[in-house]
């Protein structure tokens, strides 16, 4: 019998595919407990969106919880992270100087392994941030990413393609201690996958470990699995429940009853493992489990979402309230990865995906290029597998007012005064903040975010489930939203309505409400002078307000900058004229449709 290796993801990219990442520490360290006394000691316990997410949504540092996580799990376990490249751990690229720091930083904190993928699969991109992983002590587990295109689409995506991406690893002489190929959106079909890993069996040294990663979000995870150890694959990603299935990689449980009677197993005591489970759906008990996250979605192959992608796009959707337009962002996703250049749907890449789609749907098709997908494919990440659409690359080139590209990404990066160490040193000391190692990397991560963090004002979005309001028949005063559920010719519509927001079955609305006057209706006032009013065309939060009231501004100019789904939106004024009033303020939620400013005619 060979015995399959396996790393539990329940705590990493279990949390990021079905609660968007958003879990306090505290909830969680006893089933890592757990799942040490069960045996499991080779676990994966942050990096990915786990880093950006305690801080954008947790208040918690993700160092912290690192040295958590090590004394929980105790000093032998394999504790892996997940990193992009020299993406690091953000959206954004970085340079060479961050790129070493995050090496340097997650072996102090007590990781074993990183897993280091590029989603363009742009070999560029793993050799310097792979010669750091290693320098720093840790081992590096160099990635190909895999996916399965659109029906109707060919190129790149077949084993030949990732052969080739293989020997280019080899070529570049990066040194790696094992190879994993990286499906997360759970869409490679099998035969593809066996292929690919049988292909790389050949090209490798004998000894040398190859890793197979995926999603049970297509439904195919349990016999890409197996298709991967018949290839040669020494081990599989496995997650334990609630955080597995669905969106995560199949149970430890499930692929445990799948192998048996073949010539391979699990090396596990079945029994712990279930007793662990156990812990851990305790420890989950209170998080709102989001329906996406448990459910196979059959028509991901149409539009390959990760499923660590999937539930994080799916909190931001139903905090700015249009969680009713999901269906249409997903099936928009198909054209944005045809046309795209066909870069692997994986962190940053499948957001930059996300993102574009969710301009095509709420302001028409290719009429607004999300940022990061148009520096994609104009070069800015690295080479896309396939050139991309070349309308769209003119599109993109017009909108956000730059020239393609062919340079390095770190080469950019480290000629931008913008990036680095020195840079971000500048921005702590502004803000009179410590300039700490670890300080510079939250910064230089999370941005605005983490400064807000270290500054003590960042917000908790964690979704959790009240159960003592839930049950209290208290008669004290309601505080929050008045709920109620109306009947409508038969059918039940919930609505909430707090200040001047009304949610109607999940969509939010800004409304106006006053008692209706009863008797004759009052004199009317006199005439207000004419203005022009500037409204979202979406829901968000206020990001920063760039006008305030008394200027004087031109047709286009930027009012003020909404954040929504990771991206900052340009208001830009409708017509030249004077800001009257600016109605909202920074960090105000605000509903499609609602007036953000208003304008006076200037004479």
């Amino acid at each position: 019998m060979k015995k399959i290796r396996f790393m539990c993801t329940a705590f990493r990219d279990g949390f990021q595919s079905v609660y968007g990442a958003r879990v306090f520490t505290k909830d969680f360290l006893p089933a890592v407990e757990a799942a040490r006394d069960a045996g499991i000691d080779w676990l994966e316990a942050g990096g990915g969106a786990r880093f950006q997410s305690l801080y954008f949504y947790c208040n918690e540092d993700a160092f912290d919880m690192m040295d958590a996580f090590r004394a929980t799990a105790g000093p032998d376990a394999n504790l892996q992270t997940l990193a992009r490249g020299v993406n690091v751990v953000g959206l954004d690229s970085q340079s060479s100087d961050i790129v070493k720091l995050h090496a340097d930083l997650f072996k102090k904190h007590g990781m074993t392994t990183i897993r280091n993928f590029d989603a363009l699969n742009d070999v560029n991109n793993l050799i310097y941030s792979g010669q750091c992983i290693v320098d720093a002590g840790l081992k590096h587990q160099v990635c190909v990413t895999l996916m399965e295109l659109p029906p109707g689409c060919t190129g790149a995506h077949d084993a030949a393609f990732y052969a080739k991406t293989l020997q280019d690893i080899l070529d570049a002489d990066i040194p790696f201690d094992a190879v994993c190929f990286k499906d997360a959106s759970g869409t490679a079909v099998p035969s593809k996958v066996y292929e690919t890993i049988r292909a790389a069996r050949k090209m490798l040294p004998a000894d040398t470990f190859i890793h197979f990663h995926t999603h049970e979000t297509a439904g195919v995870s349990v016999l890409a699995n197996k298709a991967a150890i018949d290839g040669g694959a020494d081990a599989i990603d496995l997650s334990m429940a609630p955080c597995s299935g669905g969106t995560c990689q199949p149970d430890i449980l499930v692929m445990w009853h799948a192998l048996r009677g073949t010539e391979y197993e699990l090396d596990i005591d079945v029994e712990k493992v279930r007793q662990a489970e156990e812990v851990f759906k305790d420890c989950m008990k209170d998080y709102f489990l989001p329906p996406e996250a448990t459910a196979v979605e059959p028509l991901i192959p149409w539009s390959p979402m990760p499923g660590g992608a999937l539930t994080a796009n799916t909190q931001m959707l139903r905090d700015n309230g249009i969680m009713d337009r999901y269906p249409e962002i997903i099936l928009a996703m198909s054209d944005v990865v045809r046309k795209g250049g066909y870069g692997t749907s994986v962190t940053p890449v499948s957001q930059f995906y996300f993102q574009q789609a969710f301009n095509n749907v709420m302001f028409g098709p290719w009429k607004k290029i999300a940022e990061p997908y148009g520096k994609m494919v104009l070069g800015y990440f690295g080479k896309t597998p396939v050139p991309p659409d070349a309308d769209v690359i003119e599109l993109a080139k017009t909108q956000l007012k730059i020239e393609p590209t062919t340079r390095p990404v770190l080469e950019l990066n480290d000629a931008d005064p913008n990036k680095g160490i020195a840079a971000t040193k500048k921005i702590l000391e502004a803000e009179g903040l410590p300039t700490t190692d670890e300080n510079i990397f939250i910064a230089a991560a999370c941005k605005e975010k983490g400064i807000k963090f270290l500054k003590g004002e960042a917000e908790v979005g964690v979704r959790k489930i009240d159960r003592d309001a839930a049950t209290e028949k208290s008669a004290a005063p309601r505080t929050g939203p008045a709920e109620y559920t109306v009947t409508v010719n038969g059918r039940e519509v919930f609505m909430a309505f707090e200040g001047n927001t009304a949610t109607v079955d999940g969509k939010v609305y800004r409304v106006d409400m006053r008692p209706r006057s009863s008797g004759k209706s009052a004199s009317t006032a006199p005439a207000a002078a004419a203005t022009t009013d500037v409204t979202a065309q979406m829901p968000g939060a206020v990001f920063k307000l760039v006008a305030e009231a008394g200027d004087n501004v031109r047709e286009g100019d930027t009012i003020l900058i909404l954040e929504a789904m990771k991206m900052e939106i340009e208001i830009a004024s409708p017509t030249a004229g004077k800001i009257a009033e600016i109605c909202v303020s920074v960090g105000q939620q605000i509903a499609g449709g609602q007036v953000l400013a208003k304008l006076e005619a200037v004479t």
